[in-house]
């Protein structure tokens, strides 16, 4: 078995677990977990198998509506494909030509299809070979082995190039990998790569159905690790599949949470409606076959793929097709080997072809290509306008964005606010001001600071430093309350910064607050690639609660921990997110109005971006806050007529903005300021420094 896989891939392919009974981790680090899978046991604490047909008639309608809403939806009117054939080799009984395609306008899937000789006279079925986190994709070795052996089997295979993989990367170089802040830029135009992958699998069986070859009614589909969550999730969702193969890669969503996955497995609010076993549900009248590896990852293992499976095989008796469905273990680690080739082959000629009894046939000799031999593009010959997961992110975003013009009046600006918050709330998870209030717990004083620990929600402990309260006083008598945000540091080292000296050295009153999975409260091993917060971030999109919301609720309820202990808070109150909390500083500012001026310092300016995320967080990538809310000028904007002020910003890609050109970003902010006639409470500083407050007053 060869994997050629790097260490991001590596993690998503064998499913490393991050919090085990062996690994020694921090209580404060495994409480952030706990928490998760605590919201997301209530969440599907009333799951229930269907008691007949008519009840999963009506359960599967919902689930279809609500796995396409958390997919973004999927174009109305599908795009010419416009197939091209760029290449072919001939070898003994089969020919493998190389093929591009348009999945949307723009976007070409690249693929090879695996033609019998015999499909000359005949029509044959086909099958659908989506290739998994193997670093070749298409080309791969061990992809290609299992073309093969279906094709000499007298299968029409087409085997395509997931977006952001194989010959479709930001590179023209085979072996990039699509996930963590390259998958990232999908999330803010509500477009996450599961559902992308879902819809252009769905046009490949399209282009199936072009072919002359092919029986377009007997279609099946299979793949291995993250190509058996495509092919759950098209198999489940495209009834047009007949028989549904997913190989080392269903387990349930519950094991998901403690595990590193891939972004393109990530189905954003999912564990809000559904578990796999519903979803797999989808397919069971269809041919569904769950193979599984003894020695595979947690989330994927034996154990939690029966349980899927017993919904499955529920579903299916309810039918009245209880032989439909089966779940082949297999002793081996996580691959697509011989023996699960061979069970693949079996129930593909039973349910595709209509012979055999689904049992398992033998594998037939293979001989692999060398992957560049299979490549549309070989070397650097693919198009320099290529369309690259972030090209598309961004094109989207701007096409979204022309329909968020500054507003023609200050009636029609109220109006659109009152819609934005509400979208803003549901963005960010929708807890809101549905909770119960925080309450201050356990105090420390040190000299002239006090950390106050508080509950910010049930199972989450957090806490609170704070410096420059008069000890005299009772209650304390403060004007001015300064809140530092800072996600890449401790409350230590922020509360002894020249930002907080300077503060306090003015007179203000300043407050640290450390939120959950950040500095102390950081979950261990939570960094993949470029995302310092790739595991945490992805829990909380399952649970349909991004991190984004949950740091904004944890300065909201700091503020209650600190009204409560001052008695009141002071007239001005200052929320300062430096670098990468800047984001978080103007939500919680914008949902709570007891915040009087919201500082960015070096922030991310824009969500807009055609290349990945760098030196930001995964957390706040919050799904569909672009499209339903706008960009950060955007949010900016609705703290109006309170005081913002940007002070430096950077690009998606993490280059600063220098000048007018930051000037020009928030120009729609300053508009609406101006239309309230509070032009002056809305400040662009460029340079990026530190403005100074002047003393208090």
């Amino acid at each position: 078995m060869r994997f050629e896989l790097g260490f991001a891939a590596f993690i998503v392919c064998f499913g490393m677990s991050l919090v085990s009974a062996a690994d020694p981790v921090p209580d404060k680090g495994k409480e952030f977990l706990a928490f998760i899978k605590s919201q997301a046991a209530a969440l599907r604490a009333n799951d229930q198998p269907p008691a007949d047909a008519n009840e999963w008639q009506q359960r599967q309608t919902k689930l279809r509506g609500n796995l396409l809403k958390a997919w973004g939806g999927f174009p109305e009117t599908p795009c010419e494909l416009a197939p091209r054939k760029l290449g072919e080799i001939q070898r003994d009984g089969y020919r493998v030509e190389k093929l591009i395609f348009q999945t949307r306008t723009g976007v070409w899937m690249t693929a090879n299809a695996y033609v019998p000789d015999k499909a000359k006279t005949e029509k044959v079925p086909a099958i659908l070979h989506v290739h998994g986190h193997w670093a070749g994709a298409k080309q791969d070795r061990v992809v290609q082995s299992r073309c093969i052996g279906s094709v000499k089997h007298g299968f029409f295979v087409l085997v395509v190039d997931a977006m952001g993989a194989g010959e479709r990367g930001l590179g023209k170089k085979l072996g990039e990998y699509h996930g963590e802040m390259t998958g990232a830029t999908l999330f803010p135009i509500g477009l996450p790569l599961s559902g992308l992958q879902v819809y252009e699998n769905m046009r490949a069986v399209d282009y199936l159905q072009t072919r002359p070859e092919v029986d377009g009614k007997h279609i099946g589909i299979t793949g291995a690790s993250g190509g058996g969550n495509q092919t759950m999730y098209a198999g489940a969702f495209d009834e047009r599949f007949g028989c549904v193969v997913p190989t080392c890669s269903v387990g349930t969503y519950d094991s998901y949470l403690g595990a590193a996955c891939c972004m393109c497995e990530v189905v954003p609010g999912a564990v809000r409606f559904t578990e796999e076993g519903d979803v797999l549900g989808l397919a069971a009248g269809r041919g569904a076959m769950i193979t599984s590896a003894t020695r595979d990852a947690f989330q994927f293992s034996v154990g939690e793929a029966k349980k899927t499976f017993a919904r499955v095989e529920s579903v299916a008796k309810l039918l009245g097709k209880p032989d439909g469905v089966k779940h082949t273990i297999i002793e081996s680690g996580h691959d697509y080997n011989q023996p699960m080739r061979e069970a693949m082959y079996g129930w593909m000629t039973r349910h595709l072809k209509g012979t055999g009894d689904g049992s398992p046939l033998p594998d037939p000799e293979i001989k692999t290509e060398e992957p560049e031999s299979l490549r549309c593009f070989p070397g650097d010959s693919r198009p320099d306008d290529y369309m690259t997961i972030p090209r598309f992110a961004g094109a989207e975003a701007r096409r979204l964005l022309e329909n968020r013009k500054s507003p023609d009046s200050l009636d029609a600006w109220k109006t659109e606010k009152t819609a934005r918050l509400k979208a803003l709330d549901a963005v960010l998870g929708g807890t809101g001001a549905n909770a119960a209030k925080a309450k201050p717990g356990l105090e420390q004083t040190e000299g002239e600071t006090f950390i106050l620990s508080f509950e910010s929600e049930p199972g989450i402990t957090l806490s609170v430093t704070v410096r420059g309260v008069p000890e005299t006083s009772q209650p304390p008598k403060i004007d001015r309350l300064a809140v530092l945000l800072d996600l890449e540091q401790s409350a230590d080292k922020t509360m002894g910064s020249d930002q907080a000296n300077k503060l306090l050295k003015d007179g203000w009153a300043v407050a640290v607050p450390e939120l959950r999975a950040t500095g102390r409260f950081a979950v261990p091993g939570d960094k993949i690639g470029n995302a310092p917060d790739h595991n945490s971030a992805e829990w909380s999109l399952w649970i349909g609660r991004p991190l984004l919301g949950q740091w904004t609720w944890d300065v909201r309820r700091t503020l209650d921990v600190l009204s409560a202990r001052l008695a009141k808070l002071p007239p001005e109150v200052v929320v300062i997110g430096n670098g990468t909390a800047g984001s978080v500083a103007l939500c919680a500012a914008a949902l709570d109005e007891r915040i009087t001026h919201a500082v960015t310092i070096n922030s991310l300016a824009s969500y807009v971006t055609d290349e990945p995320y760098r030196n930001q967080r995964l957390g706040l990538m919050a799904p569909g806050i672009l499209r339903d809310v706008g960009d950060i000028p955007h949010i900016a904007a609705l703290i109006a007529p309170r005081q913002v002020t940007i002070v430096g910003g950077v690009t998606g890609g993490g280059q600063t903005i220098h000048g007018d050109d930051l000037v020009k970003q928030f120009r729609l902010t300053q508009d609406v300021f101006a239309k309230q006639s509070a032009a002056r409470q809305f400040r662009v500083q460029p340079d990026g420094q530190f403005m100074d407050f002047g003393p208090a007053r």
